[in-house]
């Protein structure tokens, strides 16, 4: 008789799949529906923003609600639990903001928000976001497309990424005090990604500025990768010819990647991507089928063409 190793559970006490979605289903929902109730609390909505909406960029899917938007959050910075940062974000000093701009560009230096993003037009953008928890929503941001901020930086033929960099304020974000993760928070993307019309530099939602629990005042969404590549309260933007240490891949190289590119056949080591929860569908709603890219193969499919998918994740 073959001996099961010490420590390996008896077949008794796995919990089938079925029940363990039932279980992650109902506790996702629970905290979504707790998190809209939170979010009205968090303070006076932000100011509302001028822009023009972009037709191209849309979904056929009904937008997820401010309420839930602003109250359902991954943002350790103000704590791990979803509801934390709807929560403890609202003394968050988002303005007066400049972000550094170092590396391989011929325009570096320190620039007021509003210099750095001038002078350009901000758009609305409806796109689906997908966390690489298995939820996902769709969300209309208010933002300038990243490749026309970066082009004015004039990035040199050495510069094969940018690395972004989140604020580091312990007395601010409370979630840094603690060694969740190595800070300050840092991501990157590859000089094409970046500069594909996709990416966004986000400076709002529904038509008002960020609120701080999102990222405020600046934050980048990249629709077809995974949520936690969209780094907020951007204060740093370097230009590197290597690949950037993204934080995640530091902090848990087997379960993250570098290019976090959404991909239903390529699972996370504790659970399945091949289907999402929609936020606010209810707690008995189906799941549905998780969409390579997230939806926007045919846009950036080519982006990635020769590579291996699995290897590169």
């Amino acid at each position: 008789m073959p001996r099961r190793p010490p420590g390996t559970p008896r077949p008794s006490e796995i919990t089938p799949e079925r029940i363990f979605r039932t279980r992650r289903d109902l506790l996702l929902g629970t905290l979504a529906a707790g998190a809209a109730r939170l979010a009205p609390a968090a303070g006076t909505p932000p100011p509302t923003l001028s822009y023009q909406r972009n037709a191209r960029y849309g979904v056929a899917d009904k937008p997820n609600t401010y309420e839930e938007i602003t109250g359902y959050n991954n943002y350790y910075e103000f704590g791990t639990d979803k509801t934390d940062p709807a929560a403890r974000a609202g003394a968050f000093r988002a303005r007066p903001w400049s972000v550094a701009v170092a590396g391989e560009a011929d325009v570096t230096g320190t620039f007021a928000l509003e210099d750095l993003l001038r002078p350009h037009a901000l758009q609305e953008r409806i796109y689906r976001f997908r966390c690489v928890e298995a939820w996902s929503m769709v969300i209309p941001w208010v933002g300038i497309p990243l490749g026309e901020v970066l082009g004015r930086l004039r990035p040199t033929s050495r510069a094969k990424y940018v690395e972004f960099t989140t604020l580091l304020d312990p007395r601010q974000m409370p979630g840094q005090r603690e060694p969740v993760l190595p800070w300050p928070y840092v991501e990157g993307l590859r000089i094409d990604e970046a500069m594909h019309p996709l990416s966004l530099l986000a400076v709002g939602v529904y038509g008002r500025e960020l609120p701080n629990q999102n990222g405020a005042p600046l934050r980048l969404v990249v629709p077809w990768k995974y949520g936690f590549k969209c780094v907020k309260a951007i204060v740093r933007v370097r230009f590197t010819e290597r690949q950037p240490a993204n934080t995640w891949a530091v902090a848990t190289p087997n379960e993250y990647g570098f290019y976090a590119n959404v991909n239903p056949a390529v699972d996370h080591p504790r659970w399945s991507q091949a289907s999402e929860r929609r936020i606010g569908a209810g707690f008995f709603a189906a799941r549905q089928p998780t969409l390579p890219f997230n939806g926007y193969a045919e846009e950036v499919a080519g982006l990635y063409r020769g590579m291996d998918l699995r290897r590169h994740f």
